[in-house]
């Protein structure tokens, strides 16, 4: 048990993730139709900004913030102001995340951005610890580097089906 318990702190952002996917199925699978005009996309774009954007950028947070020397030594760093800084950063993205739960595709869509730059950013500094510093920390390396990878595609692929599966005067783009 205590090895399950320690995965699942490690890998928070996968359990969010996979939270956020398994929600949206029930719902779908629940609902005996959906809404005129909504896509079962926006489903799952609503439930990944909750859990995979929202909730788990929350955690984040906190283990930036209040355990920086666990969560830096996890990456495979020394402890840093830094940690800080992305903490609140993280803190930002989260309130984000769940305010746009029940909002709009443009909100959530503007919500989505900023984490999608982190992730992505995060992932090439991950790669580059790998390749220059021989970095193979689980923190570094493990599950994080690839759902650094998977979480900001899956939520831009989201969007993407829900921004098809709307009128051009629903977009909120113009």
């Amino acid at each position: 048990m205590e090895t399950l318990i320690r995965f699942v702190v490690s890998n928070y952002f996968a359990v969010f993730f996979i939270i956020s996917l398994i929600v949206a199925w029930f719902k779908v699978k629940k609902s005996s139709r959906i809404e005129s005009g909504k896509s079962i996309y926006e489903i799952y774009l609503s439930e990944f900004m909750l859990y995979t954007v929202g909730w788990c950028n929350i955690v984040n947070f906190v283990f930036h913030v209040f355990f920086g020397e666990i969560s830096a030594g996890f990456i495979g760093w020394e402890d840093s102001p830094f940690q800080a800084e992305v903490g609140y950063a993280s803190l930002g993205m989260g309130i984000a995340g769940i305010m746009s739960y029940k909002r709009d595709f443009s909100f959530r869509f503007a919500a989505l951005i900023a984490p999608v730059i982190f992730y992505l950013g995060a992932a090439g500094g991950h790669i580059y610890e790998m390749v220059a510093y021989h970095n193979f920390s689980p923190g570094n390396v493990g599950l994080v580097l690839p759902f650094d990878i998977i979480i900001p595609l899956c939520g831009l692929f989201f969007a993407y089906k829900v921004s098809r599966s709307l009128s051009s005067t629903r977009r909120g783009f113009d």
